[in-house]
């Protein structure tokens, strides 16, 4: 299977590992697209593609670029999109609904979301949409044996509408815990960082999904306190409470688990370590890379239209 994947050039969260999972499982040609290139996929396209090449074009690109230029996306065959921020549809904030409305534009788009209940939501108004959570660099992430001298702490962002619930739960917290709220470089400072943490404070508040953080945590081999996303979400990515991972509604619940747990070291190291291994196999940036290339193979819905390469194709051939 020939792919283009077009990801971003500017990108805050370092995704390197993915691209590499993913180019492992197909013929890959991987490219990344500055701003600029975002702004004018159509002119990109004329320059730089030659569309009939590839069996698959894989967008993993600014939501925002992509909605502005949605009349020219829809002209492209074979197309797929995967998109880590889809949550957005169904919370309080700038995107709502936002994702729904393009995803109907696309009627022969794959949607791949990092979100199980997110991909079950699409799926009902009818988008192609499959599931492949987000998970680790495991080339960058892994557990040490240091010292773990931070007890209790958050690594990470809090300053965007999305994270409003997460701020107010960490803000709830240090009220009654000695919570460190903190935020590290990328790279060997956030390696060592999550290193010395003992219990990872997860405040996934109102998301629906679990952001990438847990799963890094995990890899580190904290003992990871998640906001729960709900039975189904944790079913499908194998979460276990109180065995590979200690899941909680408020901070009351929260603090009790936290009780059991320094009360009893070995319970909180036997979770740390299920939660480390179920990272490792299952949540590695190779392992989705494969599941990534596994979920575009199947056939796409058939275009109801003409796609853009074949009306130029036959403008030229006249």
């Amino acid at each position: 299977m020939k792919v283009l994947f077009l990801v971003q050039k500017e990108q805050r969260a370092i995704l390197d590992r993915l691209y590499e999972g993913v180019q492992a499982h197909c013929e890959c040609d991987l490219r990344w697209l500055s701003r600029e290139d975002q702004a004018d996929l159509k002119g990109y396209f004329k320059r730089e593609v030659d569309v009939p090449r590839y069996d698959r074009i894989v967008f993993f690109l600014r939501f925002k670029q992509e909605v502005r230029q949605v009349g020219f996306i829809a002209s492209l065959p074979n197309l797929v999109i995967l998109e880590h921020d889809a949550y957005q549809n169904y919370i309080s904030c700038k995107y709502t609904g936002k994702f729904s409305q393009h995803y109907r534009q696309l009627p022969s788009a794959r949607v791949i979301s990092s979100g199980y209940m997110v991909v079950q939501r699409l799926l009902a108004e009818g988008v192609d949409a499959c599931f492949v959570p987000k998970g680790y660099d495991q080339a960058l992430l892994h557990c040490s044996s240091g010292e773990r001298d931070i007890e209790l702490a958050f690594v990470g962002s809090t300053n965007s509408v999305a994270y409003s619930g997460r701020k107010a739960l960490l803000d709830e917290l240090a009220q009654v815990e000695n919570l460190v709220v903190t935020r590290t470089k990328s790279g060997a400072d956030y390696l060592a960082t999550l290193n010395r943490i003992r219990f990872f404070v997860s405040a996934d508040v109102g998301m629906g999904e679990y952001m990438i953080k847990n799963f890094e945590a995990m890899a580190c081999g904290c003992v990871l306190l998640a906001f729960d996303q709900g039975a189904e979400e944790n079913a499908a990515l194998g979460f276990v409470d109180m065995h590979n991972i200690v899941l909680y509604r408020n901070v009351a619940e929260l603090q009790d688990k936290l009780r059991l747990l320094r009360s009893d070291p070995r319970l909180a190291q036997t979770i740390a370590e299920q939660g480390r291994q179920l990272a490792e196999t299952r949540y590695s940036f190779a392992e989705l890379g494969r599941q990534i290339v596994e979920a575009m193979r199947p056939p796409l819905r058939a275009p109801r239209h003409l796609n853009w390469w074949q009306r130029w194709r036959a403008r030229r051939a006249a």
